[in-house]
Protein backbone atom coordinates (compact mmCIF):
# COMPACT_ATOMS: atom_id res chain seq x y z
CA UNK A 1 0.00 0.00 0.00
CA UNK A 2 2.80 2.41 0.97
CA UNK A 3 6.28 2.35 -0.49
CA UNK A 4 9.09 4.85 0.02
CA UNK A 5 12.24 4.61 -2.08
CA UNK A 6 15.26 6.62 -0.86
CA UNK A 7 13.12 9.49 0.41
CA UNK A 8 14.92 12.48 1.93
CA UNK A 9 13.70 15.81 3.25
CA UNK A 10 15.92 18.86 3.64
CA UNK A 11 15.69 22.61 4.01
CA UNK A 12 18.08 25.26 2.69
CA UNK A 13 20.45 26.67 5.30
CA UNK A 14 22.96 29.29 4.19
CA UNK A 15 24.93 27.71 1.34
CA UNK A 16 24.01 24.18 2.38
CA UNK A 17 21.15 21.98 3.49
CA UNK A 18 19.78 20.73 6.77
CA UNK A 19 18.45 17.18 6.40
CA UNK A 20 15.43 16.09 8.44
CA UNK A 21 15.11 12.69 6.74
CA UNK A 22 17.81 10.75 4.89
CA UNK A 23 17.36 7.94 2.36
CA UNK A 24 14.24 6.39 3.89
CA UNK A 25 13.11 3.19 2.15
CA UNK A 26 10.24 1.21 3.63
CA UNK A 27 7.03 -0.61 2.80
CA UNK A 28 3.78 -0.71 4.76
CA UNK A 29 1.21 -3.28 3.68
CA UNK A 30 -2.55 -2.89 3.64
CA UNK A 31 -3.95 -3.79 7.06
CA UNK A 32 -0.77 -3.18 9.07
CA UNK A 33 -0.65 -1.20 12.31
CA UNK A 34 2.76 0.48 12.37
CA UNK A 35 4.32 2.72 15.02
CA UNK A 36 7.03 5.24 14.17
CA UNK A 37 9.29 5.95 17.13
CA UNK A 38 12.46 7.89 17.89
CA UNK A 39 13.79 10.76 19.98
CA UNK A 40 12.62 14.35 19.48
CA UNK A 41 14.07 15.77 16.28
CA UNK A 42 14.51 12.36 14.65
CA UNK A 43 12.12 13.18 11.79
CA UNK A 44 9.05 11.21 12.93
CA UNK A 45 6.41 13.87 12.29
CA UNK A 46 8.03 14.92 9.01
CA UNK A 47 7.88 11.33 7.80
CA UNK A 48 4.23 11.06 8.82
CA UNK A 49 3.40 14.33 7.06
CA UNK A 50 5.04 13.09 3.86
CA UNK A 51 3.07 9.84 4.08
CA UNK A 52 -0.13 11.83 4.67
CA UNK A 53 0.53 14.17 1.70
CA UNK A 54 0.90 17.20 3.96
CA UNK A 55 4.52 17.66 2.85
CA UNK A 56 6.53 16.63 -0.19
CA UNK A 57 9.87 14.81 -0.07
CA UNK A 58 12.91 16.67 -1.37
CA UNK A 59 14.31 13.52 -2.96
CA UNK A 60 13.15 9.99 -3.63
CA UNK A 61 9.87 8.36 -4.60
CA UNK A 62 6.61 7.81 -2.72
CA UNK A 63 4.07 5.27 -3.98
CA UNK A 64 0.60 5.17 -2.42
CA UNK A 65 -1.63 2.38 -3.71
CA UNK A 66 0.93 1.94 -6.51
CA UNK A 67 0.50 5.56 -7.57
CA UNK A 68 3.67 7.72 -7.74
CA UNK A 69 2.50 10.61 -5.58
CA UNK A 70 4.94 13.24 -6.88
CA UNK A 71 3.76 12.71 -10.46
CA UNK A 72 0.09 13.23 -9.67
CA UNK A 73 -1.65 16.49 -10.49
CA UNK A 74 -2.60 18.74 -7.59
CA UNK A 75 -6.25 17.86 -8.20
CA UNK A 76 -5.52 14.13 -8.05
CA UNK A 77 -3.41 14.51 -4.90
CA UNK A 78 -6.20 16.46 -3.20
CA UNK A 79 -8.72 13.80 -4.20
CA UNK A 80 -6.43 11.06 -2.87
CA UNK A 81 -6.00 12.94 0.39
CA UNK A 82 -9.73 13.47 0.84
CA UNK A 83 -10.83 9.94 -0.05
CA UNK A 84 -8.04 7.56 1.00
CA UNK A 85 -6.42 9.23 4.02
CA UNK A 86 -7.61 10.07 7.52
CA UNK A 87 -5.50 12.18 9.89
CA UNK A 88 -5.67 12.25 13.70
CA UNK A 89 -3.67 14.95 15.48
CA UNK A 90 -2.37 15.33 19.03
CA UNK A 91 -4.02 18.76 19.30
CA UNK A 92 -7.33 17.43 17.84
CA UNK A 93 -7.59 20.21 15.19
CA UNK A 94 -11.35 20.39 15.46
CA UNK A 95 -13.05 23.51 14.12
CA UNK A 96 -14.05 25.53 17.20
CA UNK A 97 -17.01 27.24 15.53
CA UNK A 98 -18.61 23.96 14.45
CA UNK A 99 -20.56 21.45 16.54
CA UNK A 100 -19.52 17.82 16.94
CA UNK A 101 -21.98 16.88 14.20
CA UNK A 102 -20.67 19.56 11.83
CA UNK A 103 -17.02 18.67 12.48
CA UNK A 104 -17.67 15.05 11.51
CA UNK A 105 -19.73 16.11 8.50
CA UNK A 106 -17.10 18.49 7.07
CA UNK A 107 -15.00 15.91 5.13
CA UNK A 108 -18.19 14.54 3.59
CA UNK A 109 -19.02 17.99 2.22
CA UNK A 110 -15.64 18.05 0.48
CA UNK A 111 -16.35 14.58 -0.91
CA UNK A 112 -19.61 15.83 -2.41
CA UNK A 113 -22.03 13.42 -0.74
CA UNK A 114 -25.73 14.21 -0.76
CA UNK A 115 -27.45 15.52 2.34
CA UNK A 116 -29.11 12.18 3.08
CA UNK A 117 -25.84 10.28 2.64
CA UNK A 118 -24.03 12.68 4.97
CA UNK A 119 -26.77 12.43 7.58
CA UNK A 120 -26.66 8.63 7.51
CA UNK A 121 -22.87 8.44 7.74
CA UNK A 122 -22.58 10.98 10.58
CA UNK A 123 -25.38 9.25 12.51
CA UNK A 124 -23.54 5.93 12.15
CA UNK A 125 -20.30 7.43 13.51
CA UNK A 126 -22.01 9.26 16.38
CA UNK A 127 -23.60 5.99 17.41
CA UNK A 128 -20.42 3.94 17.01
CA UNK A 129 -18.40 6.28 19.24
CA UNK A 130 -21.23 6.78 21.71
CA UNK A 131 -21.30 10.56 21.26
CA UNK A 132 -24.88 11.04 20.02
CA UNK A 133 -25.73 13.05 23.15
CA UNK A 134 -22.88 15.46 22.38
CA UNK A 135 -23.61 16.05 18.70
CA UNK A 136 -24.76 19.67 19.26
CA UNK A 137 -21.88 20.63 21.57
CA UNK A 138 -18.84 22.62 20.52
CA UNK A 139 -15.25 21.37 21.01
CA UNK A 140 -14.71 23.71 23.97
CA UNK A 141 -17.51 21.91 25.79
CA UNK A 142 -15.81 18.50 25.51
CA UNK A 143 -13.06 16.80 27.47
CA UNK A 144 -9.78 15.98 25.74
CA UNK A 145 -10.76 12.34 25.32
CA UNK A 146 -14.13 13.31 23.83
CA UNK A 147 -12.46 15.74 21.42
CA UNK A 148 -10.09 13.00 20.26
CA UNK A 149 -13.04 10.64 19.71
CA UNK A 150 -14.62 13.30 17.50
CA UNK A 151 -11.28 13.68 15.69
CA UNK A 152 -11.15 9.95 15.00
CA UNK A 153 -14.79 9.89 13.89
CA UNK A 154 -14.04 12.75 11.49
CA UNK A 155 -10.97 10.90 10.16
CA UNK A 156 -13.14 7.83 9.48
CA UNK A 157 -16.01 9.74 7.86
CA UNK A 158 -14.80 9.18 4.30
CA UNK A 159 -13.95 5.52 5.02
CA UNK A 160 -10.23 5.94 4.28
CA UNK A 161 -7.88 3.04 3.67
CA UNK A 162 -5.25 4.43 6.02
CA UNK A 163 -5.21 6.59 9.14
CA UNK A 164 -2.13 8.59 10.08
CA UNK A 165 -2.03 9.52 13.77
CA UNK A 166 0.47 12.02 15.18
CA UNK A 167 0.88 11.43 18.95
CA UNK A 168 -2.88 10.72 19.20
CA UNK A 169 -2.83 10.34 23.00
CA UNK A 170 -0.22 12.99 23.78
CA UNK A 171 -2.71 15.32 25.52
CA UNK A 172 -4.72 12.62 27.31
CA UNK A 173 -4.48 11.02 30.73
CA UNK A 174 -3.69 7.30 30.92
CA UNK A 175 -7.28 5.98 31.00
CA UNK A 176 -8.31 8.09 28.01
CA UNK A 177 -5.12 7.11 26.18
CA UNK A 178 -5.85 3.42 26.71
CA UNK A 179 -9.42 3.84 25.38
CA UNK A 180 -8.14 5.59 22.24
CA UNK A 181 -5.50 2.92 21.59
CA UNK A 182 -8.05 0.13 22.10
CA UNK A 183 -10.22 1.89 19.53
CA UNK A 184 -7.34 2.04 17.05
CA UNK A 185 -6.67 -1.68 17.55
CA UNK A 186 -10.34 -2.45 16.90
CA UNK A 187 -10.35 -0.33 13.74
CA UNK A 188 -7.26 -2.17 12.54
CA UNK A 189 -8.23 -5.73 13.46
CA UNK A 190 -12.00 -5.66 12.83
CA UNK A 191 -12.32 -3.06 10.08
CA UNK A 192 -8.99 -3.67 8.35
CA UNK A 193 -7.96 0.00 8.46
CA UNK A 194 -4.22 0.52 7.99
CA UNK A 195 -2.87 2.64 10.85
CA UNK A 196 0.45 4.47 11.03
CA UNK A 197 1.08 6.31 14.29
CA UNK A 198 3.90 8.46 15.59
CA UNK A 199 4.36 7.91 19.30
CA UNK A 200 6.87 8.34 22.12
CA UNK A 201 5.03 5.69 24.14
CA UNK A 202 6.32 2.12 24.18
CA UNK A 203 2.93 1.14 25.63
CA UNK A 204 1.10 2.65 22.64
CA UNK A 205 3.53 1.03 20.22
CA UNK A 206 2.64 -2.41 21.58
CA UNK A 207 -0.89 -2.03 20.22
CA UNK A 208 0.51 -2.31 16.71
CA UNK A 209 2.26 -5.05 14.76
CA UNK A 210 5.55 -3.35 13.90
CA UNK A 211 7.80 -0.55 15.10
CA UNK A 212 9.85 1.64 12.76
CA UNK A 213 12.57 3.58 14.56
CA UNK A 214 14.24 6.77 13.39
CA UNK A 215 17.40 8.41 14.67
CA UNK A 216 18.80 11.71 13.35
CA UNK A 217 16.69 11.33 10.21
CA UNK A 218 17.93 7.82 9.44
CA UNK A 219 15.90 4.62 9.54
CA UNK A 220 17.29 2.26 12.17
CA UNK A 221 18.69 -0.98 10.69
CA UNK A 222 15.72 -3.27 11.47
CA UNK A 223 12.03 -3.01 12.23
CA UNK A 224 10.74 -4.56 15.45
CA UNK A 225 8.00 -7.13 14.97
CA UNK A 226 5.58 -7.27 17.87
CA UNK A 227 3.96 -10.48 19.09
CA UNK A 228 0.16 -10.17 19.15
Amino acid sequence: MIQLNNVSKYYPAGFGRVYVLRNISLEIAQGEFVSIMGPSGSGKSTLLHILGLLEEPSEGEYLLDDQPVQKLSEKKRTELHRTQIGFVFQAYHLIDELTVYENIETPLLYKGLSGSERKSRVAELLDRFNIVARKDLFPSQLSGGQQQLVGIARALATEPGVIFADEPTGNLHSDQARDIMELFRELNQKDGVTIVQVTHSEVNAEYGSRVIRLKDGWLEPSDVKLVQ
